[in-house]
């Protein structure tokens, strides 16, 4: 049999699963919503499509992913309607494994039938989503769970933001019934923190009042478990386990870098646990770089904006809009500056993601490693691009 080419989380996935479709009184807000966001690269939807799916369905769930990166020429919206008609479809279609798992509820040979057009979803006058996700609910008679995979993309148009109304409307349609026979959650994921996190706790977005959470990335568990996997082959070259950590760790815990850093090795002469910490630094290094290039293009502001930034303390305390630092940016830049042109360029880091807000006037690096380039950079005073 061939060797499994995932790692597996199935402690993480069944811990997730638990809080969705069985909280406990402490836990009851994820029925609003939960928006899990990471960095980029470190495993999040491989973790979604292997482990965490696999655990919902486990526990009876009806799962409905949609990655709103899948087709970018396809708007967010049309993509929803489209992997919800496609489900639909197949509940009331014949033979389909998804139906087979509802057989039990007296469905007929035909499948589900439904009191609308499956292909009149997301066409005016169609079935809004709260009658669909309604009835689907009644149907199946237990939780229906929507994964919406780079969540952030359904920002920033008109079409977009009808799709997260619309799809509040529907959570709430089904989760404020009396006897409700299941609920609707609504699970969003991305890698743009800040716009990730606003979506569960600004106001004006649909969602407000979810939870708002970050992604575990991968740790020791899965460097063993590559470890393992690779020491068998003949005339691979590896580290031990330890320096193969800290490589990862160096990378930024990116399962996809850290294949690299090993193909890389295979060709270097030195000893392995020699070599592979100065591949793992290079790349992390050169990843680092792409970002702070993207930073220096925006300008001096910029650049002194993300420096106060980078060397504020962890909990992001940096002092970005007082007097002093904006005396400071306008002595850097050589012309005075107000606090609305730092309130722009700040937005504008925002939306690029190399910052991010994690409170009311608090900002951190979106890119840890990225904080650390920067920091290392700037106490070696390389000179600016």
């Amino acid at each position: 049999m061939a060797e499994n080419p995932f790692f597996h989380r199935p402690q993480y996935a069944n811990d997730l699963a638990q809080q969705l479709l069985k909280p406990t009184a402490l836990q009851l807000q994820v029925r609003s919503g939960v928006f899990l966001s990471g960095i980029r690269r470190i495993g999040k939807t491989t973790f979604l499509r292997q482990d965490l799916i696999p655990a919902l369905e486990s526990m009876q769930a009806l799962v409905i992913y949609v990655d709103l990166w899948a087709d970018r020429s396809k708007s967010p919206a049309l993509l929803v309607h489209e992997a919800v008609k496609s489900t639909l479809s197949e509940l009331a279609s014949p033979g389909t494994t998804l139906l087979e798992r509802f057989k039990g509820l007296n469905v007929g040979a035909a499948g589900f039938s439904f009191g609308f057009q499956v292909d009149s979803v997301g066409k005016p006058g169609g079935a809004t989503l709260s009658e669909v996700f309604t009835e689907l609910v009644d149907k199946v008679s237990t939780n229906v769970v929507l994964i919406l995979d780079e969540v952030q993309q359904a920002l920033g148009t008109e079409d977009g933001n009808n799709l997260l109304f619309a799809l509040k409307a529907a959570r709430d349609a089904v989760n404020t019934r009396p006897g409700t026979a299941g609920y609707l959650l609504f699970l969003g994921t991305g890698s743009h923190k800040s716009l990730v996190a606003d979506m569960a706790t600004r106001r004006s977005q649909p969602f407000a009042g979810a939870v708002a959470t970050e992604y575990e990335p991968l740790g020791a568990e899965f460097v063993r478990w590559k470890h393992e996997q690779l020491q068998p082959l003949k005339g691979v070259k590896l580290p031990s386990q330890e320096v193969m950590y800290q490589g990862f760790l160096a990378i930024g815990q990116r399962p996809e870098e850290l294949q690299n850093a090993l193909v890389l090795l295979q060709s270097r002469p030195e000893d392995p646990d020699m070599a592979f910490p100065i591949i793992c630094t290079t790349l992390a290094a050169s990843a680092a770089e792409v970002e702070i290039a993207t930073v220096e293009s925006m300008g001096a502001l910029a650049s002194a904006i993300f420096d106060r930034v980078a060397h504020g303390n962890e909990s992001g305390e940096s002092g970005l809009f007082s007097a002093d630092a904006i005396q400071q940016y306008g002595a850097l830049i050589g012309v005075s500056v107000d606090t609305t042109q730092v309130q722009n360029m700040m937005d504008r880091m925002i939306t690029a993601n190399l910052i991010h807000r994690r409170s009311h006037g608090v900002y951190a690096i979106a890119d840890p490693f990225v904080r650390q380039a920067w920091q290392q950079r700037k106490a070696m005073q390389l000179p600016s691009r």
